[in-house]
């Protein structure tokens, strides 16, 4: 064969192929509710940014960090939950899942249920959804249903069926979606090395509090990491019930995301809030709108507004100075960009010539 050159002695080895992510349901599989008869219905949800917030930081004096959750497949944090969830509906042989939605679990059910061959039927308040949301569920093939009436009275609805149908709920009251959602917890301790001191995240239906602490506590049991962090929950004050200590039976708030006025995991949220020595408040729309448009302008990140919950209880209550802070931002911006139209001005148009755009820049 004779003696190698000169140039293939310099040919550096070649690198090792990127390991593809799988998405949570293979990623998380011995923490998780499947076995070896459980298909995968993915979409490879998860991975997603843990973002250093450098101007959040220093306004609060912490060291936090953004979970962008918008950057799952639909678009929102229900992602992870709904691989599970239809996963094991189709390891029973399902062909109808069913939901009551304020917007994300319609879309990320419909998408889920499409790729798993199944049917999906929406149950929605009427004129309390935001259009991009319900837009992503029709697209998907979902069988979308109005009812006059809020979120509340449509859970209830579909609480019944399944005694009256051959469906499967995939709403949080579903545990699995619970165990799927416990990964984010699993991500956020395996990018940091531990748990952070405080995580803050918005409260709705009080799902995915109750997941996140219960994957926390999943991972410590492990021993893959050392401490929990203290639970902070913000819910919308014109949607407070666990707040208020009472049920409210016309929740409002801008933050459709969370307008639900009586959590199907209530309990779920005050045992994560008191148990890790952290709290659940409430924050006025003002403050979720001050958030929004704060974290889009200074660290670049375009959430829907209910995300901006976890930001603005950050801010209006504050943690220890230097505390290690995770804010779980739920969705992406576009997923109700009505919202983001009314809070800006649409610019005037000007004559296509450079003059006029330099008048118009002040240059």
């Amino acid at each position: 064969m004779g003696e190698p050159n000169a140039r293939s002695e310099a040919r550096p080895s070649p690198e090792p192929p990127l390991r593809r992510w799988r998405g949570v349901l293979e990623e998380y599989r011995s923490f998780l509710p499947v076995s070896e008869a459980t298909p995968t219905v993915s979409l490879q949800e998860g991975a997603t940014p843990l973002l250093p917030a450098r101007r959040l930081s220093e306004r609060v004096g912490a060291e936090v960090w953004l979970k962008i959750e918008g950057a799952n497949p639909t678009g929102s944090f229900k992602d992870r939950g709904m691989t599970v969830a239809i996963s094991k509906a189709a390891e029973a042989g399902t062909e109808i899942v069913v939901c009551a939605s304020t917007g994300n679990t319609s879309a990320s059910a419909a998408a889920y249920a499409a790729q798993a061959g199944m049917r999906c039927v929406v149950l929605i308040p009427e004129g309390h959804i935001a259009l991009g949301k319900l837009a992503q569920a029709l697209v998907h093939g979902a069988t979308v249903v109005q009812i006059q009436g809020n979120f509340d009275t449509a859970l209830a609805i579909v609480r019944d069926l399944p005694g009256r149908a051959p469906v499967t709920i995939v709403n949080s009251i579903n545990p699995d979606r619970i165990a799927g959602q416990m990964t984010g917890a699993f991500e956020i301790v395996d990018v940091l090395g531990d748990a952070p001191e405080i995580h803050c995240l918005p409260v709705g239906n009080a799902g995915n509090i109750t997941a996140y602490w219960r994957g926390y506590c999943e991972y410590k049991a492990a021993g893959l990491a050392t401490r929990l962090p203290r639970m902070f929950g913000f819910q919308a004050a014109g949607a407070a019930p666990i707040v208020e200590g009472r049920r409210v039976e016309e929740p409002e708030t801008i933050a459709t995301a969370i307008r639900i006025g009586n959590p199907a995991s209530w309990y779920g949220a005050t045992a994560a809030s008191s148990e890790s020595g952290g709290r659940i408040e409430a924050v006025t729309d003002e403050e979720i709108l001050e958030a929004y448009l704060w974290l889009a302008r200074e660290e670049s990140v375009y959430c829907e507004a209910a995300s901006a919950a976890s930001v603005a209880g950050l801010l209006k209550f504050g943690v220890p100075g230097g505390s290690s802070v995770v804010c779980v931002l739920t969705g992406n911006g576009m997923k109700d960009p009505d919202l983001a139209v009314g809070q800006v001005s649409v610019p005037a148009s000007v004559p296509a010539e450079t003059k006029s755009v330099l008048d118009a820049i002040g240059a």
